[in-house]
């Protein structure tokens, strides 16, 4: 696999602290709190601005997490978050720069973004057209195939996942339901996230691996692009069993080249599905045609919308 040598090789590494290169190491004083941006189910996220040293002025969003509420499972979720954003350099995804802990809380400090959930917002309120759908499906398709080369599983990729910077690029957040080290021996068992997005696979825990991600992503570009969700029920049960069994309605409205990018993301079997051999299958889909990878890598292709 794409991991080489290191393949099945969980990394260990102790949540002790990461610094930016060239920085002093971190604590709580040297952060001035500015205001809640949110409250997840073990933790909360400020905004924050850094009072000394050479970022002094900087802003960035404070990710604490209390760790005697953290179960012994959502610890172990933490500490593969922390793990995996410090190895994740990459300009579609969100940067720790910091991380350290004192006697009661763990600190992740990352990046704080200004164009924020705008991603989830224009997903309900605006039709994307098929380019602005194209550019932001190639930006995530890059950021997804760094993970899946570090041996990371999304599984729970949805829009809320999906940030915009304040250019407008898309910086793809949040691992606590990554599963780090997924080969097929090995697949994630667990049963997690928000089923109107999981792949079959994942609804009936026939354990998955990075294929699982491209159905997601598949539904992402579906719900993008008509403003619904390709398999939704009137409740879980019923949104499961169209995952497994329902025929997918094409909207006709589609261009061949999406309709056909579609089909071969919703295939129920993994090995069947676009992507299921690796990143390079989804680039060269015809529905890519016009895109530049690397100039799209290096940001120098305009975004749809400015935050």
């Amino acid at each position: 696999g794409p991991l080489g040598s290191d393949e099945g090789v969980v990394k260990e590494i102790p949540i002790t602290h990461h610094v930016k290169e060239g920085y002093e190491k971190a604590d709580p004083a040297q952060f001035e709190l500015l205001k809640v941006l949110g409250q997840g189910s073990f933790g909360k996220v400020f905004l924050v601005r850094k009072k000394t040293g050479p970022d002094a002025g900087q802003l960035y969003a404070m990710k604490v997490l209390k760790k005697a509420s953290l179960k012994v499972r959502d610890r172990v979720r933490t500490k593969m978050e922390r793990d995996i954003l410090v190895e994740v350099n990459h300009p579609f995804i969100v940067k720790l720069h910091y991380a350290f802990q004192t006697e009661g809380k763990l600190y992740l400090i990352l990046d704080f973004l200004r164009g924020g959930d705008v991603f989830t917002r224009l997903s309900k309120e605006v039709l994307f057209t098929e380019e602005d759908v194209k550019f932001y499906l190639a930006e995530l398709a890059l950021a997804l195939d760094h993970l899946h080369q570090l041996g990371i599983v999304y599984r729970d990729l949805k829009p809320e996942n999906i940030l915009l910077d304040e250019i407008g690029h898309i910086k793809l957040t949040d691992f606590g339901l990554s599963k780090e080290s997924v080969d097929q021996e090995k697949k994630a068992y667990e049963f997690c996230g928000t089923v109107e997005y999981m792949a079959p696979e994942v609804v009936n825990r026939r354990g998955h691996s990075q294929s699982a991600d491209w159905w997601s992503y598949g539904v992402l570009m579906f719900e993008m692009l008509t403003g619904t969700l390709p398999f939704q029920g009137k409740d879980r049960n019923e949104t499961m069993n169209m995952i497994l069994k329902a025929k997918l309605g094409m909207p006709q409205f589609l261009s061949a080249e999406a309709q056909s990018l579609l089909r071969m993301l919703f295939k129920r079997n993994p090995a069947n599905r676009l992507g299921s051999e690796g990143v390079e299958e989804i680039k060269r889909h015809l529905f890519f045609a016009n895109i530049d990878w690397d100039k799209l890598y290096k940001r120098e292709v305009q975004p749809p919308f400015k935050p």
